[in-house]
């Protein structure tokens, strides 16, 4: 199984890092089953994150064809909406830092990331994985209608206001689309990818390595529908 974790201008590098080490981990204790390579839109290039500036190198570009399964995550920036709190001027080329974070999501329109996503999330044979806002990335670009999934807390209507079901768990597997909510669901999302994919087994032996221990309940859309508590 190749995994794709896909870079864009303002990403969060914890949605990148953690899920990427996890896998990553997950290919050596499973002999090389899964591999995991970082990728943009433009392709290889020097990424810079939401982060201080923070920058990683995707050494690849985003294929659809050739990955099994792209791993998209949110962005870092500020919380809440342009306008709130004045916005630093920037000199002519330069991107902003501590931009906010819907203003961050929405920039990825504008490049070629939403349609190489729409021909990911059509074909059958490729699943696609977010982390925090990573949802909102595929939500904003019309491609989660009707799609269960989870992303930050502080994104769950806007996610519902794009025509998604959006659902309030750590992880949501809605088939060939799984779903992250906070930033750190990155470190259980990579964990349970690995369990769904290739087995608990090797998922343990990671989990054990990293000394940490998954959170909640998988949601799916499955069994009987619970009463009000």
């Amino acid at each position: 199984m190749h995994i794709q974790v896909v870079l864009f201008d303002g990403f969060d590098p914890l949605d990148v890092i953690a899920p990427y080490e996890v896998l990553y981990a997950g290919g050596s204790a499973s002999d090389g089953a899964v591999t995991v390579e970082l990728v943009s839109a433009e392709g290889p290039r020097e990424v810079t994150s939401g982060t201080g500036g923070l920058t990683l190198r995707a050494t690849g570009a985003l294929d659809p064809e050739r990955a099994d399964m792209l791993l998209v995550p949110g962005a870092s920036g500020r919380v809440g909406e342009p306008g709130e709190v004045p916005e630093t001027e920037a000199g002519a080329g330069e991107r902003k830092q501590d931009e906010f974070i819907p203003v961050l999501l929405g920039r990825t329109l504008t490049t070629g990331l939403p349609a190489l996503l729409e021909q990911a999330m059509n074909d059958p044979d490729t699943t696609v994985a977010t982390v925090c806002g990573g949802s909102l990335v595929l939500a904003m670009a019309g491609l989660l209608e009707g799609r269960h999934a989870t992303t930050h807390h502080l994104g769950l209507d806007m996610l519902d206001a794009t025509g998604a079901h959006a659902v309030r768990a750590r992880i949501v597997d809605d088939g060939d689309l799984i779903t992250g909510a906070g930033v750190t669901s990155g470190l259980d999302l990579g964990l349970y990818l690995l369990e769904r994919e290739v087995g608990p087994r090797v998922a343990h032996a990671v989990e054990e390595l990293f000394s940490h221990e998954r959170r909640g309940t998988v949601w799916r859309a499955q069994g009987l529908t619970p009463a009000a508590l």
